[in-house]
């Protein structure tokens, strides 16, 4: 690829990140950044497998902000990963998501390693904001 064109993804995507980080999502960036955090990752973390499609624009990314926002049981941690732009980072953190299915954007609940909930892509898509937000509310409620 051209560093032309990695500088305009780069700027392309941009306010996609920061939307995530602006609530309080670290982003993990390389594969390193995500074996790190994982190794250490004690109480609960939610993960959003964070991604260019419009379903992420319109649905994952509000709906994860603010379930976290208003829900008074929250995740201890937040952490974020972007499909098709941290390629490493983003394979590295699905390896901890055992028997499921590559899916961008999606949503992961840990407690520690151990994935206890997760929302992939076809429950996102088509799917009302405030559905979304239940189904992560609900698992912060039984897991937080």
């Amino acid at each position: 690829m051209s560093m032309a064109y990695e500088e305009y993804m780069r700027q392309m995507v941009k306010p996609m990140r920061e939307e995530l980080t602006r609530a309080g999502f670290k982003e993990l960036l390389t594969a390193d950044e995500v074996e790190d955090f994982m190794e250490n990752a004690e109480g609960t973390t939610l993960v959003v497998v964070n991604s260019v499609c419009g379903c992420a624009a319109g649905l994952a990314r509000p709906s994860a902000t603010q379930a976290v926002l208003r829900n008074e049981k929250k995740p201890d941690h937040l952490v974020t990963v972007f499909a098709g732009q941290d390629k490493e980072a983003t394979a590295k953190m699905r390896e901890y998501f055992t028997d499921l299915e590559p899916s961008s954007p999606s949503m992961a609940l840990l407690k520690g390693k151990e994935v206890v909930h997760f929302i992939p892509r076809h429950d996102i898509e088509g799917q009302p904001m405030e559905a979304i937000m239940d189904n992560l509310t609900s698992a912060f409620d039984s897991h937080c």
